[in-house]
């Protein structure tokens, strides 16, 4: 077989039986590749998690078309063995052929613990490797060793200089590599069997993403002396002393060639941060020019340049894995706060260059929505690739620690680029806050009451239909999900209302010795933007004045204080849109946003949109079958022509990629 998903997606002929039934202890059938497969072969995956939600949307869904007479392609997953399959209520058994898949039947001459704990999207290299090479049975440290090579490109027996090594960690952190520890443990061990990396701190440097780029950036000034000193006549200077946060060999190999060609993209992707120099006028003119503070326009031309580039060169495909999506966002959002730094500097050929990009950016990302977003919804939440998995992601740390205390801030309507004001600003003024940063997919349609209720439900939006059109019910969703993890009422926190004035309130229920989780609701970038009337660069400088007050600050301060580990993340993003006219729906439509409409059947919804070709229309994808998207064409909205302002509701890669911050003190 060419692919180990062969394996399972040949168990999926259509029309077989109306149920199946699979025990997947692995979670072989949520990986995107076989949910895709899956999904092309007619069925619908259903996991068996929540009895009460499972049984509400499988009695709704599919039962009814059941009784009609009417065929489905049903699938329920058990994350379990075979033999529990057996526990399922009866009526499922009656009705449903049983499979059962694992890691073992797949790989079997690999150690099970090992290959159990690499991410799923690892498996295909895994897979191609197995066969090429035909490995005899092999033991815990020879898996991971083979895994090493064969999936990460990693041989640490020819690690023989710094050159090397830092090759290595900027491949895997560039990338966003998610290693298991196990393998990452294996990989120090390796490389400590030799002398030469004694002085390097490398279990900090190997497994954390956000200390390596610090590493390299406080060397960095360092470097950039000795080039100087190096291409410059240099006379007179007194030896500097450098203050480093991080242990370790002082001078990096920065201009080596495996080294010097990340060193454009780390700048421009805002992974390192260029520094102000004495010989700066010299050094600009090198290579090292990228790293080099000179004047700000010029800086920012340069990075403007190199970063639409580097986008134009890395747009997913249709096919794509939603990683790549969210790596090309993180790029995306930077190009966005350049662009609108100073607006009115750009010239007009940089303006018709970067609409160019923003217009194949909507297509691309349009049309791998329509063919792969259905398939986030029952992805693994660990890591979390939408909000609804956000509290079973956060769940993992009460779990294991019977002290942990962990707190979630949702600072509605956030968009990433102005997530990087907030970033920028706080870190520009208090440098000892670390910000380990990852995205997440926003519900579509981008809406409060969808998304953000989902992050608190912890639910798919159709699991709280009586309630989708308000957000009254977020607290006690909060309360729900967490009393079934095992809470009681007096450890779990929801405050919502948050932004600006006293924090008297939160002080006082985060100080309660029995308080375990929070959930904090920070509304006011959410009216700023209601108010905005000077677009996206408007909306920049406002959230950077908010941040730049002691409201968030005193916050954070006040979480991490308490001993809460702090997730920070957003329900939606926004964008700057022109409008396209308002609809003459009369009172048909449910509700009436700038950048959407709802209505309750589809011949409502074709009505309108015949007066608005270019709108899209949107299946209810994980949402109420009578809760029927209808939206506005890419950045416009559904407003007077012509008027601009600042909205949400669409599927922009503004407003549907959010952060997810793990915010820390330095120290702590």
């Amino acid at each position: 077989m060419s692919s180990w998903r062969d394996q399972i997606l040949k168990e999926f002929p259509p029309k077989v039986a109306p149920l199946t039934l699979v025990a997947d202890p692995d979670g072989l059938l949520l990986e995107e590749g076989i949910l895709e497969g899956v999904r092309e072969r007619g069925f619908e995956l259903m996991p068996f998690e929540d009895h009460i939600a499972f049984r509400y949307a499988y009695e709704s869904k599919f039962r009814s078309h059941w009784d009609r007479g009417e065929h489905t392609d049903q699938c329920v997953v058990l994350r379990s063995q075979a033999s529990d399959l057996g526990g399922l209520p009866d009526d499922l058994l009656q009705a449903g052929r049983k499979l059962s898949f694992n890691l073992g039947d797949v790989f079997p001459n690999l150690s099970y613990p090992v290959i159990a704990a690499l991410d799923r999207g690892d498996l295909d290299a895994l897979y191609e490797a197995q066969r090429r090479h035909a490995p005899g049975r092999l033991g815990d440290n020879a898996t991971k060793e083979f895994i090493l090579l064969h999936v990460f490109e990693i041989v640490p027996e020819l690690i023989k200089q710094p050159s090397d090594l830092l090759r290595v960690l900027l491949r895997r952190h560039y990338r966003g590599q998610s290693i298991p520890k196990m393998l990452d443990e294996r990989f120090i061990q390796l490389l400590r069997q030799s002398a030469q990396f004694d002085d390097w701190p490398l279990e900090t440097l190997v497994t954390d993403r956000e200390a390596f780029f610090s590493f390299l950036q406080e060397r960095w000034p360092i470097f950039l002396d000795r080039e100087a000193a190096k291409g410059i006549n240099v006379v007179g200077e007194g030896k500097k002393s450098y203050r480093l946060t991080f242990e370790g060999p002082v001078d990096l190999p920065f201009d080596h060639d495996d080294i010097r060609v990340y060193i454009d993209n780390l700048f421009v992707e805002g992974l390192l941060h260029s520094v102000p120099h004495d010989h700066a006028d010299a050094l600009s003119k090198t290579w090292v020019g990228i790293g080099i503070r000179t004047a700000p326009v010029e800086d920012r031309s340069r990075r403007l340049d190199k970063l639409m580039e580097s986008l134009q060169a890395s747009f997913p495909d249709e096919d794509a894995k939603y990683t790549e999506w969210f790596r090309f966002a993180r790029g995306w959002s930077e190009l966005v706060l350049l662009i609108n730094e100073q607006p009115d500097s750009l010239v007009d050929e940089v303006n018709e260059r970067a609409k160019r990009l923003q217009s194949q950016t909507d297509d691309c990302f349009t049309a791998w929505l329509f063919n792969r977003y259905a398939g986030l919804i029952n992805l693994p939440p660990v890591p979390p690739a939408m909000l609804h998995h956000i509290p079973r992601f956060l769940a993992r740390h009460i779990e294991d620690d019977p002290h942990a205390k962990v707190a979630l801030i949702v600072v509605d309507g956030l968009s990433m680029d102005q997530w990087l004001v907030v970033r920028n600003t706080i870190y520009s003024c208090y440098p000892n806050f670390r910000f380990r940063e990852r995205a997440v997919f926003a519900w579509i349609p981008s809406l409060t009451s969808v998304s953000r209720q989902a992050i608190f439900a912890g639910k798919t939006p159709i699991l709280f239909p009586s309630c989708i059109q308000t957000t009254n019910k977020e607290a006690a969703l909060w309360r729900q999900f967490w009393s079934d993890h095992g809470l009681k009422p007096n450890e779990i926190v929801f405050i919502k209302g948050l932004g600006d004035g006293s924090l008297d309130s939160v002080s006082e229920a985060l100080s309660h010795p029995r308080t375990r989780i929070a959930g904090l609701v920070v509304d006011k970038v959410d009216k700023i933007m209601h108010g905005m009337e000077l677009g996206t660069a408007g909306m920049h400088n406002q959230v950077s004045q908010w941040a730049k007050q002691p409201y968030l600050l005193n916050l954070l301060n006040l979480l991490l204080d308490n001993g809460f580990q702090v997730y920070l993340t957003s329900d939606h993003g926004n964008i700057e849109a022109e409008g396209c006219g308002r609809p003459s729906e009369g009172a048909v439509a449910d509700l009436r946003g700038e950048r959407v409409r709802i209505y309750p059947d589809q011949a409502l919804r074709s009505r309108v949109k015949e007066h608005f070709p270019s709108a899209l229309e949107w299946d209810p994808i994980g949402l109420p079958d009578d809760y029927l998207a209808l939206m506005a064409p890419a950045r416009q909205a559904f407003v007077q022509e012509g008027q601009h302002i600042v909205c949400h509701g669409g599927s922009s890669i503004e407003e549907l990629i959010v952060p997810l911050v793990n915010i820390e003190r330095m120290g702590q």
